[in-house]
Protein backbone atom coordinates (compact mmCIF):
# COMPACT_ATOMS: atom_id res chain seq x y z
CA UNK A 1 0.00 0.00 0.00
CA UNK A 2 2.74 2.47 0.93
CA UNK A 3 5.74 2.25 -1.32
CA UNK A 4 9.06 3.54 0.04
CA UNK A 5 11.12 2.60 -3.00
CA UNK A 6 12.89 5.47 -4.77
CA UNK A 7 12.06 4.06 -8.19
CA UNK A 8 8.32 4.02 -7.53
CA UNK A 9 6.11 5.15 -10.38
CA UNK A 10 4.48 8.57 -10.42
CA UNK A 11 5.95 12.01 -10.08
CA UNK A 12 7.98 12.99 -7.10
CA UNK A 13 6.97 16.11 -5.22
CA UNK A 14 9.65 18.73 -5.58
CA UNK A 15 9.93 22.08 -3.83
CA UNK A 16 8.20 24.92 -5.66
CA UNK A 17 11.53 26.55 -6.51
CA UNK A 18 12.59 23.41 -8.35
CA UNK A 19 9.28 22.86 -10.14
CA UNK A 20 9.12 26.39 -11.48
CA UNK A 21 9.92 26.37 -15.17
CA UNK A 22 10.91 29.80 -16.39
CA UNK A 23 7.90 31.65 -15.00
CA UNK A 24 8.33 34.70 -12.84
CA UNK A 25 5.68 33.52 -10.40
CA UNK A 26 3.24 35.35 -8.20
CA UNK A 27 3.73 36.24 -4.54
CA UNK A 28 0.99 37.16 -2.07
CA UNK A 29 1.34 38.83 1.31
CA UNK A 30 -1.98 38.13 3.05
CA UNK A 31 -3.97 40.48 5.24
CA UNK A 32 -2.49 38.94 8.39
CA UNK A 33 1.13 39.45 7.26
CA UNK A 34 3.29 42.33 8.55
CA UNK A 35 6.73 42.75 6.97
CA UNK A 36 9.29 44.95 8.67
CA UNK A 37 12.10 45.51 6.20
CA UNK A 38 12.57 45.98 2.48
CA UNK A 39 10.82 43.72 -0.02
CA UNK A 40 12.34 42.93 -3.41
CA UNK A 41 10.50 40.58 -5.76
CA UNK A 42 11.10 39.51 -9.32
CA UNK A 43 7.63 38.01 -9.30
CA UNK A 44 4.34 39.85 -9.42
CA UNK A 45 3.54 40.96 -5.88
CA UNK A 46 0.04 41.16 -4.39
CA UNK A 47 -0.06 42.85 -0.98
CA UNK A 48 -3.06 42.67 1.33
CA UNK A 49 -1.09 43.12 4.58
CA UNK A 50 1.36 45.75 5.82
CA UNK A 51 4.94 46.50 4.77
CA UNK A 52 7.18 48.82 6.77
CA UNK A 53 10.06 49.22 4.33
CA UNK A 54 10.80 49.83 0.67
CA UNK A 55 9.19 47.74 -2.08
CA UNK A 56 10.90 47.01 -5.41
CA UNK A 57 9.07 44.69 -7.79
CA UNK A 58 7.95 44.24 -11.38
CA UNK A 59 4.18 44.35 -10.97
CA UNK A 60 2.42 45.37 -7.77
CA UNK A 61 -1.20 45.03 -6.68
CA UNK A 62 -1.94 46.81 -3.39
CA UNK A 63 -5.25 45.79 -1.83
CA UNK A 64 -7.70 48.30 -0.37
CA UNK A 65 -6.81 47.47 3.26
CA UNK A 66 -3.05 47.15 2.65
CA UNK A 67 -0.43 49.70 3.71
CA UNK A 68 3.17 50.40 2.74
CA UNK A 69 5.40 52.77 4.71
CA UNK A 70 8.40 53.26 2.44
CA UNK A 71 9.44 53.88 -1.14
CA UNK A 72 7.71 51.91 -3.90
CA UNK A 73 9.40 51.18 -7.26
CA UNK A 74 8.27 49.00 -10.13
CA UNK A 75 7.10 48.63 -13.71
CA UNK A 76 3.33 48.50 -13.21
CA UNK A 77 1.08 48.94 -10.21
CA UNK A 78 -2.60 48.96 -9.28
CA UNK A 79 -2.93 50.74 -5.95
CA UNK A 80 -6.06 50.61 -3.80
CA UNK A 81 -4.52 50.85 -0.31
CA UNK A 82 -2.35 53.37 1.53
CA UNK A 83 1.27 54.35 0.85
CA UNK A 84 3.35 56.66 3.02
CA UNK A 85 6.43 57.31 0.92
CA UNK A 86 7.48 58.11 -2.61
CA UNK A 87 6.26 56.08 -5.59
CA UNK A 88 8.09 55.52 -8.91
CA UNK A 89 6.04 53.33 -11.27
CA UNK A 90 6.05 53.31 -15.08
CA UNK A 91 2.40 52.26 -15.63
CA UNK A 92 0.36 53.37 -12.62
CA UNK A 93 -3.33 52.89 -11.80
CA UNK A 94 -4.61 54.56 -8.64
CA UNK A 95 -8.02 53.31 -7.55
CA UNK A 96 -10.66 55.37 -5.72
CA UNK A 97 -9.81 53.90 -2.30
CA UNK A 98 -6.07 54.67 -2.59
CA UNK A 99 -4.31 57.13 -0.28
CA UNK A 100 -0.76 58.20 -1.15
CA UNK A 101 1.29 60.53 1.03
CA UNK A 102 4.45 61.24 -0.96
CA UNK A 103 5.70 62.20 -4.38
CA UNK A 104 4.65 60.11 -7.39
CA UNK A 105 6.73 59.58 -10.56
CA UNK A 106 5.12 57.85 -13.55
CA UNK A 107 5.20 57.44 -17.34
CA UNK A 108 1.48 56.68 -17.66
CA UNK A 109 -1.12 57.21 -14.95
CA UNK A 110 -4.81 56.60 -14.37
CA UNK A 111 -6.45 58.08 -11.26
CA UNK A 112 -9.99 57.15 -10.29
CA UNK A 113 -12.30 59.73 -8.73
CA UNK A 114 -11.97 59.69 -4.95
CA UNK A 115 -8.29 58.73 -4.80
CA UNK A 116 -6.17 60.95 -2.53
CA UNK A 117 -2.60 61.99 -3.28
CA UNK A 118 -0.74 64.32 -0.93
CA UNK A 119 2.48 65.01 -2.82
CA UNK A 120 3.80 66.05 -6.19
CA UNK A 121 3.00 64.22 -9.41
CA UNK A 122 5.89 64.08 -11.88
CA UNK A 123 5.66 62.71 -15.40
CA UNK A 124 8.89 61.09 -16.52
CA UNK A 125 10.22 59.20 -19.49
CA UNK A 126 12.32 56.09 -19.30
CA UNK A 127 15.51 58.05 -20.03
CA UNK A 128 14.89 60.83 -17.52
CA UNK A 129 13.37 58.86 -14.64
CA UNK A 130 15.87 58.42 -11.83
CA UNK A 131 15.00 55.84 -9.22
CA UNK A 132 13.23 57.33 -6.24
CA UNK A 133 15.76 58.15 -3.56
CA UNK A 134 18.67 58.26 -6.01
CA UNK A 135 20.92 61.24 -5.29
CA UNK A 136 20.79 63.78 -8.05
CA UNK A 137 23.57 66.01 -9.29
CA UNK A 138 23.34 69.49 -7.80
CA UNK A 139 25.04 72.43 -9.44
CA UNK A 140 25.92 75.32 -7.16
CA UNK A 141 25.58 78.71 -8.78
CA UNK A 142 27.23 81.62 -7.03
CA UNK A 143 25.25 84.82 -6.93
CA UNK A 144 26.91 88.19 -6.49
CA UNK A 145 26.52 89.54 -3.02
CA UNK A 146 25.06 92.98 -2.42
CA UNK A 147 28.47 94.17 -1.08
CA UNK A 148 30.14 93.51 -4.44
CA UNK A 149 27.71 95.82 -6.24
CA UNK A 150 28.69 98.85 -4.09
Amino acid sequence: MFNKRDDAGGTAHQPAAVRRTGTTGFSVLGADVVVTGNVRATADLHVEGRIEGDVDCGNLVLGAEATIKGQVRGETARLAGAIEGSVAIRQLTIEASARITGDVEYEAISIENGARIDGHLRHTTRQSAPAVGTPRQVRVVETPSSDAAA
